[in-house]
């Protein structure tokens, strides 16, 4: 381990109180240093508090220092699109909500140290000040694993999962949940207006120039097979079908999805003889973190297969200049490392989404005394 290494796991140990959990080693305090740490967040929401109405954002998590900028522009246009809300952002990853506590790219990237914390967290603080109406935005883009949990964390909250809160007031508190960016879709765009079809429309007014000029490829994530949760991994079969119907050069690929790497990509290029020129990828992530930077835009050129058949620690910028990957025309050039609340036609989807939500209210409320 590298000593730039062992001194960030040091500052992750030492500022996981102020980040994320509270955790003993001796396990004698962790219910003191939970209890620590719930309050950080109630004081946080406590001082923050103007209005009786809470928006609650909820991405993924990063670490780098654009995704921050990207957050803070989201946090930005949430308070003017909904001016009688307080709003607020969470990360559902520990991992990151550690690492952006303990400035993972502090030294590097000069990206600041920031809290966010836990959705639950902040939900039951939301309870403990009593909030009238509450609305949690999932700033996921696809309805999977992820949102799985931000789902759950809800349901927590309406049924006083910390056993903390007044039943009284959660059988009046108004709740909603916001879906994620691509939360419906169909096999035929043809079909009728989806999530799907509206990302498309606006993916092409940004990347059309692109696809004219070559292939237009974009890295999603995806979800492993066995945590499929709402099929969401059709998701970006369907955005490419959608997007081929405005131009044959667009694809649309994983890190972690099977059969959708960036192999299987190459493949469909090739079998619509797209064999040569150039190749440019962006990320379909609501910011462009880790995976874009490193996965996407990196220079990683190990070539060894994974389990899954998948060159894993080959970035698609060297992968698909090599001979193995096409030798295509891709290079640091090609690569646009921008995330999708960077532009605020799709940011304004995930806002569009916040207001349907708020049209219902969710009756998710179960008293745990035998009351209702």
């Amino acid at each position: 381990m590298t000593m730039k290494k062992i001194k960030f796991f040091m500052l992750a140990a030492m500022t996981l109180l102020a980040g994320t959990s509270f955790t003993s080693c001796s396990g004698d305090n962790t219910d003191d240093n939970e209890e620590k740490y719930q309050d950080i967040v109630l004081q946080t929401v406590k001082s923050q508090k103007v209005n009786n109405q809470a928006i609650l954002l909820v991405a993924f998590g990063s670490t780098w220092p654009e995704a921050f900028n990207d957050f803070d522009e989201t946090v930005e246009a949430y308070k003017k699109e909904f001016p009688g809300y307080d709003v607020y952002i969470s990360f559902s990853s520990a991992i990151c909500r550690n690492r952006a506590a303990a400035g993972e790219h502090e030294e590097d990237l000069g990206a600041e140290k920031r809290n966010y914390y836990a959705p639950e967290r902040w939900l039951n603080a939301f309870g403990k000040v009593e909030y009238a109406d509450i609305t949690v935005q999932s700033l996921q883009v696809i309805p999977g694993e992820e949102y799985g949990r931000v789902v759950n964390a809800l349901k927590d909250f309406a049924n006083n999962g910390y056993n903390d809160l007044r039943n009284d007031y959660l059988k009046n508190v108004k709740i909603h949940l916001g879906t994620p960016l691509m939360a419906t879709g169909k096999d035929d765009p043809d079909d009728g207006e989806t999530d799907v079809t509206k990302l498309a429309d606006e993916l092409h007014t940004i990347y059309g120039d692109k696809a004219n000029e070559g292939a237009m490829l974009f890295m999603g994530h995806g979800n492993p097979d066995e945590f499929d949760t709402y099929s969401a991994n059709v998701r970006y079969t369907q955005l490419e079908t959608a997007l081929q119907k405005k131009n044959v050069n667009y694809f649309v690929g994983t890190v972690d999805m099977m059969e959708n790497f960036k192999t299987n990509v190459k493949e469909r290029m090739q079998a619509a003889g797209y064999t040569s020129g150039k190749v440019f990828c962006a990320p379909l992530m609501s910011i462009a973190g880790d995976h874009a930077n490193n996965d996407m835009a990196g220079d990683d050129d190990k070539w060894e297969l994974n389990d899954d058949g998948e060159y894993e620690e080959t970035s698609w910028k060297v992968y698909f200049s090599d001979p193995l990957g096409g030798s295509y025309d891709c290079s640091g050039e090609t690569m646009i490392v921008k995330g999708l609340l960077s532009y605020p036609a799709i940011r304004q989807l995930w806002i569009n989404h916040t207001h349907a939500a708020q049209e219902e209210d969710l009756d998710w409320f179960h008293s745990n005394d035998g009351t209702e």
